[in-house]
């Protein structure tokens, strides 16, 4: 994951700093944030490897929603983790370096939710 710089939604500078700025004191660990705009991704616990992308608060609750979503899906269909990102990547055309939710736009997190929808009941595995 690239490390961000400059704000994709407003073109502000990015800052790698603790997560406290975000959540009133409280510490979530460190991220990448806009200080203008107050987008931000969280890091791998004592690196500074973004999860994802840059998300506004919009995208970051439709990022939980599409995790909560594929998550219960591929644990349904006795897939691992990885199984069921590469089974993600096939539907939804993409490489599989690409198939990871915290890079998803708005328009890939409702592909996701739809495709689960749609085989929620289909043995896929």
């Amino acid at each position: 994951m690239k490390i961000p710089e400059i704000c994709g939604y407003c073109g502000g500078k990015v800052i790698f700093t603790d997560s406290a700025i975000l959540y009133g004191g409280v510490s979530r660990g460190d991220v990448y944030l806009c200080t203008n705009c107050n987008a931000s991704v969280g890091v791998h616990k004592g690196t500074n490897r973004p999860y994802g992308t840059l998300a506004n608060a919009a995208l970051k609750l439709k990022r939980r929603e599409t995790h909560v979503v594929f998550d219960q899906f591929w644990k349904n269909q006795q897939m691992t983790r990885t199984n069921g990102y590469k089974w993600l990547a096939q539907q939804m055309q993409i490489p599989e370096y690409r198939a990871h939710i915290g890079i998803f736009d708005m328009q890939q997190c409702e592909q996701v939710l739809q495709i689960c929808y749609k085989n929620q009941n289909e043995n896929v595995a």
